[in-house]
This record gives C-alpha cells, sequence and structure tokens, in this order.
C-alpha cells in the first residue's frame, strides 16, 4: 500500500466513524482505481455495501478480498455473513466452515454457524453451534439469546425462557432478549407476560420495531384488534419499508372485515417484498371474498406455477377454491407442512395399549360452536354407541355459548376447552388420556392447529370433514371419503390412506329445525325478501370466495336465456355485493337481476330456501353444508363436478340422495341443464317431489346408517392398528 492509498484509506475510516458512509464509499472507490487489489479496501467497501443492504455488491467485494487472502479467518466470516444476510444461508455455511478451521476462537463465526443452521431448519447442529460459542465465552448474552429461539422452534418453550433469563441476567438491557422471550410467552399463551416484556424491550428502545410488531401480533391472538392495528402503525411509522408490518396488519383488517383496506396492505407488503411467503395467496383470497377478479387469470395462473416450482407461495385452504387440481393440492399443502407443521418426535413414540372392546376416539376442533362442523356433526356425535366408543372433545375454539355449542359438548364423555394449551401439551394429554384415534376435524381451515397430530396425538390420526383436500403429511393416517369425492385413480393425491364409506361422506344432522315446518307452510314471502312475485329464482348461497369469474359468467348467460329470473346470492360484504352488482352490469345485465340475502339464524334460513326454484353450485369448490342445508329444506341442487374433493362434495350428496339428474360434469352441461329446468316446469316440479321423497328414504339423511358405517371404519382402524398392520385403503360395506 503507498502512502497515497493509505492516507486515503485513513479518511475512509474517519468518514466511517463520523457515519458518513456515502463518503467513505467514494473515497474507497479511489483506492481500488489505484490499487484494484487493495484487501482492505475491498474489505471495508464489502461491509458498508452489506450495511445498504446491497447483499450483491458485497459479496462481489468480500470474494475479491478473498482471492487476495484466502486464509483470512474474517474475509470469510465476512462473505458467511453477507450471504446469509442476503437469504442463502445454505452457501454462508461454507464460509463459516472456513472461517472457523482459519480460528477456532473466533465468536462470531459460531454464533453466525448456528443462526444458519438455524434458518436452514437444522436445529439440533445449530444449538451445537451455539453451545461451542458459550464454552468460549460464558459470559456470552447473544448465544443464549440464539440458543433460546432455536429451543423455542423444537417447542422445548421451558428451555427457551431460560436461556433468555440468562442472556438478560448477563446483559440486564438485552431488548433482543426480552423481545424473544415475549414471542415465546406469546406460543406458551401467556399473553399479560408477552405483552409486559415487549413493553419492557419498547421502554429500553422506544424505537425498537420488532418489539411493536410483536405486540401487535400478541394483542391480534387476543382480538384487540383496533389496538394491535395500533401497534403496526406505529411499527410501519419506525420503519416504512416493513413488509411485515403491512402484512400482519392487512391480517387484522381482514379478521375485521375491512377487505378493501386489507387487500391494500397485503399488495404493499408484496410490493415491499415480492416473495413474501404465503402472501400471493392470501392475497388472491381477500381479492376472492370482495369478489375483486382484476387479473384474476394472470393471478391464478402465477400461483400454480409457484406452487409447482415449490414455492412458498399460499397457505392451502386458497388453493381449494382456486385451482381444481389434486396435484397442486397435495403439493401445496405438503409445502406447508414440511415448512410450518413436520412431524415431531420430542414426545417419543406411542407405546400399544392392550386391545379393549371401548376404543377411545378423540375429535380436535376450534369449530364447536356456531360453525358448519358442529351443525355436522350433532346428531353423530350424539348416536354414537357409548358402549362401544368413549368420546373425547378437545375444543380450542373462542368461549361460546350457543344452543349448537351446549348440545355439542355435552354429547362427549369428557369435554375439554383446551385453547390456552400448547399443541405439545394437548398431544401430551391425550395420549396420557390414552386416545386411539384423533380425529383431526380443522385441516388447515382457520384457528386450526396442526401441530397438535405432529407430535402424534394417538396411534392412528384421522383427517376428516372440515377440510375438502389432503394434508398431506406422513403422520395423517387416513382421510374419510366416498368413491365420488375420491376415486380409484385419484388416491396418489393424497397422503392418506382412503377410507370409503358407502355412501356419501358428509354426515348430517336431521334435527337441523325448519321455521314453521316448511313443509307444509310458507315463512317468507317473496316481497319480504327483496324477491320479484314473478320470474324463475336462482340461488347460490356459497360465500363469497368460492364465485369464479368463469362460474359468475355461466350464471350471466343463464339468466339471459332465461326471461324474467333472478339470481339470489348471499350477502358476504358490503364491497363484494357492490362488485357482483358490477360484474352483471359488465356483462350486459340489469344488476337488479341479483337479489342479496341477508345472514339469519340456522332455522330461518333453512325456511327462506322455499321460495327459490334452482340452487346453482359453484367450482372448484362446491357448496357442501349449504348444498345439504339446501336439500334438507327441499330445494334441488345443480352442480358441475370437478377434479379435486372440494369440487365433488354436491355430487357426492345428489348422489347418496339419489338425484344424479342434477349432476353435470361439463360447464355447457351445467348451464344447459339450469335453463332446461327453469323453462320446463314439469320437469323441476318432479325434481322437487322426487327430492321430498327420498329425503325421508335414501342414504344422505339417514344418520342412523352413517353412524353404523363410520363406527365400522374406525373399528376397521382400531384392528389393523392392534394387528400391527400398517393403514391401508378401507372399504366399508353399505348396511342398508
Amino acid at each position: 500500500m503507498n502512502l497515497q492509498t493509505n492516507s486515503l484509506l485513513q479518511d475512509a475510516i474517519q468518514s466511517i466513524n463520523k457515519n458518513n458512509l456515502i463518503d467513505a464509499k467514494i473515497i474507497l472507490q479511489k483506492i481500488l482505481v489505484i490499487e484494484p487489489h487493495n484487501f482492505d479496501a475491498l474489505n471495508i467497501i464489502g461491509i458498508i455495501s452489506g450495511l445498504e443492504s446491497n447483499y450483491v455488491e458485497a459479496i462481489n467485494f468480500f470474494k475479491k478480498a478473498q482471492q487476495i487472502r484466502p486464509d483470512n479467518n474474517l474475509i470469510n466470516f465476512n462473505l458467511g455473513k453477507a450471504f446469509s444476510e442476503s437469504g442463502n444461508d445454505l452457501e454462508a455455511i461454507k464460509y463459516y466452515k472456513i472461517a472457523i478451521k482459519l480460528d477456532k476462537n473466533h465468536l462470531g463465526s459460531w454464533i453466525n454457524f448456528g443462526i444458519s443452521l438455524h434458518q436452514l431448519k437444522r436445529y439440533d447442529e445449530a444449538l451445537s453451534h451455539y453451545d461451542q460459542a458459550i464454552k468460549l465465552k460464558p459470559d456470552y448474552a447473544a448465544a443464549y439469546s440464539n440458543k433460546g429461539n432455536t429451543l423455542k422452534e423444537l417447542v422445548r418453550y421451558d428451555e427457551a425462557l431460560s436461556h433468555y433469563d440468562q442472556a438478560i441476567k448477563l446483559k440486564p438491557d438485552y431488548v433482543e432478549a426480552y423481545n424473544n422471550k415475549g414471542n415465546t410467552l406469546q406460543n406458551l399463551k401467556r399473553y399479560d407476560e408477552a405483552l409486559s416484556h415487549y413493553d419492557h424491550a419498547i421502554k429500553l428502545k422506544p424505537d425498537y420495531v420488532e418489539a411493536y410488531l410483536n405486540k401487535g401480533n400478541t394483542l391480534q391472538d387476543l382480538k384487540r384488534y383496533d389496538e394491535a392495528l395500533s401497534y403496526y402503525d406505529h411499527a410501519i411509522k419506525l420503519k416504512p419499508d416493513f413488509a411485515k408490518a403491512y402484512h400482519n396488519k392487512g391480517k387484522t383488517l381482514q379478521d375485521l372485515k375491512r377487505y378493501d383496506e386489507a387487500l391494500s396492505y397485503y399488495d404493499h407488503a408484496i410490493k415491499l417484498k415480492p416473495d413474501y411467503q404465503y402472501l400471493l395467496g392470501k392475497l388472491l383470497h381477500v381479492k376472492m371474498l370482495m369478489c375483486n377478479w382484476k387479473n384474476f387469470k394472470t393471478y391464478v395462473t402465477s400461483l400454480s406455477l409457484q406452487i409447482n416450482e415449490n414455492k412458498k407461495s399460499s397457505p392451502c385452504f386458497p388453493v381449494l377454491a382456486l385451482i381444481d387440481s389434486s396435484s397442486i393440492q397435495r403439493k401445496s399443502s405438503e409445502i406447508l407442512v414440511n415448512d410450518n407443521y413436520p412431524f415431531n418426535s420430542s414426545l417419543g413414540p406411542i407405546f400399544k395399549s392392550g386391545h379393549r372392546d371401548k376404543i377411545k376416539i378423540g375429535y380436535y376442533s376450534s369449530d364447536f360452536n356456531e360453525h358448519p362442523v358442529a351443525y355436522l356433526l350433532a346428531e353423530l356425535l350424539e348416536l354414537h354407541d357409548k358402549n362401544q366408543f368413549e368420546l373425547f372433545g378437545f375444543y380450542f375454539g373462542p368461549t361460546d355459548s350457543s344452543a349448537i355449542h351446549k348440545r355439542v359438548s355435552s354429547s362427549f364423555n369428557q369435554f375439554i376447552d383446551v385453547g390456552l394449551k400448547t399443541d405439545k401439551d394437548i398431544a401430551l394429554m391425550s395420549r396420557e388420556m390414552g386416545i386411539d384415534i384423533a380425529i383431526n376435524l380443522n385441516g388447515f381451515t382457520a384457528l386450526a392447529r396442526p401441530n397438535i397430530f405432529s407430535f402424534r396425538a394417538a396411534p392412528i390420526q384421522v383427517n376428516y370433514l372440515g377440510y375438502p383436500s389432503t394434508i398431506g403429511a406422513e403422520y395423517m393416517d387416513y382421510i374419510i371419503a366416498d368413491r365420488i369425492i375420491i376415486p380409484t385413480e385419484s388416491q396418489k393425491y393424497y397422503s392418506e390412506k382412503v377410507v370409503y364409506l358407502p355412501n356419501s361422506y358428509q354426515v348430517n344432522d336431521r334435527k337441523n329445525d325448519i321455521a314453521n315446518n316448511i313443509f307444509n307452510k310458507n315463512m317468507f314471502t317473496k316481497k319480504e325478501l327483496n324477491l320479484p312475485e314473478k320470474g324463475f329464482v336462482f340461488c347460490c348461497f356459497n360465500n363469497s370466495y368460492k364465485i369464479t369469474p368463469s362460474t359468475f359468467d355461466g350464471w350471466m348467460r343463464i339468466l339471459k336465456a332465461v326471461k324474467g329470473s333472478v339470481l339470489w346470492l348471499l350477502e358476504d360484504s358490503p364491497v363484494a355485493t357492490l362488485n357482483l352488482l358490477k360484474e352483471a352490469e359488465a356483462r350486459g345485465l340489469n344488476p337488479d337481476r341479483l337479489v342479496f340475502a341477508k345472514r339469519m339464524n340456522l332455522t330461518e334460513h333453512l325456511a327462506r330456501h322455499k321460495v327459490a326454484d334452482l340452487f346453482l353450485d359453484t367450482l372448484p369448490y362446491n357448496a357442501h353444508t349449504t348444498a345439504s342445508d339446501a336439500l334438507w329444506a327441499g330445494l334441488p341442487v345443480l352442480t358441475c363436478k370437478g377434479e379435486s374433493f372440494a369440487s365433488r362434495v354436491a355430487a357426492s350428496l345428489l348422489n347418496a340422495i339419489e338425484l344424479p339428474e342434477l349432476i353435470t360434469t361439463t360447464q355447457e352441461q351445467y348451464e344447459t341443464t339450469a335453463i332446461d329446468l327453469a323453462n320446463n316446469p314439469e320437469k323441476l316440479k318432479a325434481i322437487k317431489y322426487k327430492l321430498e321423497s327420498n329425503r325421508s328414504t335414501t342414504a344422505l339423511f339417514d344418520t342412523p346408517l352413517y353412524n353404523k358405517h363410520i363406527q365400522a371404519a374406525y373399528r376397521q382402524m382400531y384392528e389393523r392398528y392392534q394387528a400391527d398392520l400398517p393403514p391401508n385403503n378401507i372399504y366399508i360395506e353399505n348396511q342398508l
């Protein structure tokens, strides 16, 4: 290094000390013009580039420096750090290995190596690297805090808390440790303690953006939505490019059904971070809730491509309503499970109990309340033979005092509210109770807790009713279906073995009341429901996110072909209603031909079906409980059968009630059939008469028969397990 470059280097260092990185970078670039192979200049300018988040540039400078001094441990450390900060931890660990080989006592290399291993989910290796850092420096607070983070991911919460406490003991003003401990307390559902730790972190560092974000997350969990929003706002104010804060605020706004605002925040998050994990699917789902179909095909095509490329682009549930592909749906589930809910062996194997006559069945759900799953299941739970089965209900939904909650909870031998317990604790409790068969009623729906099953809550685990697709996890043994829902050729798209019930897989409750005995008397007039006195009434009471542009196109063609007809839809949200009216007008139809139904209690909702003439189903996500409601109320349902589970449910129901003439397989056939039935009153009248007759004589609403079939399925699962046989497809014979 000559005198000139040495002087310039000192000037650059002085600029850095004054926090004037721009000037420092300019000076360093001058040095590199004079001496392109100046190691110190290359290293320092690489560090500055990293501080500017320009990681590609930083890596380029560090690599040039490494070529000059390949045996310098610090340049290898800097390379590893730059790769890690750019998101390439696999490449980062290569350089950390070199740095440690060159200097086994370099603390930064051990701790950062551990962080990269953590990011790669190689948790046991990460722990060993943190331990080595602690061995080198027993008072190294950062090592304890980072080890706590890894223990948290391994759901070893008590150990994680002790490590955070040790970090705080060593460094009482360690804001990151307070924040990390708060996150663990949140996972333990010790919300008040979590909030106090975030508050302490904020007190120590008023501009600590992560603490504001995480406090917002805890308030979100507590459903203190307005407070959560204010903390997300504070995080955004502190860090305007904080994509996660925009995302989390979007989720809160979605929970509040402020969909247009939620979309705006999701959109902002994805612009800031185009590869934000699972956000594309969430954004699309909000658009579907709003019936905002702008660029629909482009979005769905992109989503399909990303899932096929194994990218973390969407939660599983939105995919069901967007892409009628069993292979894509399975891949979507596997991506989510491998990332968030992998098998966890920390509870060890389940030791087989001796054969017993009374099988212990556990039903796990957040939906034993005012929810379709509870209404479908209620009578089945009451009919289960308590001499053959002991029933346990594990409930992790909101506090509820509804009649259906009381009815469902009283049908179990034991009903336990486990909402404040961790997933691991619930799985352990299940094992201690000796549950033989664990029934997952949630899948990936709202408030689902798949990790309960990742710990193996029971030796036999079953995916049933709540989620119409595969879970995609090796620890789920069976899925309840029927031959229409999962044809033999589709078994390859399910990680579970298939239990084939002889009729429809979907159970129903015959005790659902219909106001004022609808079959003998009309409760509502068309005028009261804002329907025209004359004209054919098509209806669809499915949720708005199930209405795709192609389904809506078909409906508009049907309305145009049937003079004076109207389409009666559920009013999901004001913005969805407004968008549907605009879409109708854009297709050349008078918006007045769409009529919107307010939400009502179930009894009245069932009753108002009487004034409709034909229910038009959606594709690819059919009416499920909604189709059962219509058929129970005497309203024919016209469906188009697709490829995936969710797109074949209505066909399954119609088959079980022996109305195959209402099952179509193409869009053209669907539209032609709808128009034909609307223009041929006698044909429709004959179908309605057949429906009313079949309602009490066929399998669909024969809950006692269904109970026999599913009990036989449970018994076969159990006997296979007791005989040391692996799960296999099970075929239940009809017991009519």
